[in-house]
């Protein structure tokens, strides 16, 4: 079981990074701008602020999570921000990935959920430092990671119904 979760862990937490990576420092053909840009598109303003919040999620969530560092909050940041980027950019396009679904981003959130509610196992950090984490823990990082979540969601939309009623949310306030 300590190597399947070591396996799980460096797959799913180093892909995160480098997709962190990606909008953070601009590598593997991604930035940061063009990252704000398309986040301003689909509605979560200011992009940049986002998308720095996107990137951090994924490169340290990832990092974390590939080390089995603090592992429910690793888990519950890489949760909150495949749910968001599943709502926001793959949920209209139905399930399956190739037609930009959200398949994607529910694998990688179970993944990280599941090491959570298991434990980071022997070959971990936690495990040598002697943090021990179990179900109760993927719990708190399942409710922690939807909370995060729907926050982002309920700003986004309070901001959007503002935007339709003839102002932006400064004005209405």
């Amino acid at each position: 079981m300590n190597l399947g979760l070591l396996i799980i862990r460096l797959a799913v937490g180093l892909t995160l990074a480098a997709h962190g990576a990606q909008k953070l420092f601009g590598r593997f053909g991604g930035s940061l701008a063009g990252t704000a840009q398309m986040l301003e598109k689909v509605g979560l303003r200011p992009g940049r602020s986002y998308a720095l919040l996107a990137g951090l999620a994924e490169a340290c969530g990832g990092l974390l999570l590939a080390a089995g560092l603090i592992t429910p909050a690793a888990s519950a940041a890489i949760l909150a921000e495949m749910m968001v980027a599943a709502a926001v950019m793959h949920l209209r396009n139905g399930f399956f990935v190739h037609q930009g679904g959200w398949e994607y981003n529910l694998v990688l959130a179970a993944s990280a959920l599941g090491v959570a509610f298991a434990g980071p196992g022997a070959f971990s950090l936690d495990a040598v430092l002697g943090l021990s984490w179990s179900e109760p823990w993927g719990a708190v990082a399942l409710i922690v990671g939807f909370m995060a979540a729907a926050v982002v969601l309920l700003v986004r939309d309070v901001e959007q119904h503002l935007e339709a009623a003839g102002g932006t949310p400064q004005q209405q306030m």
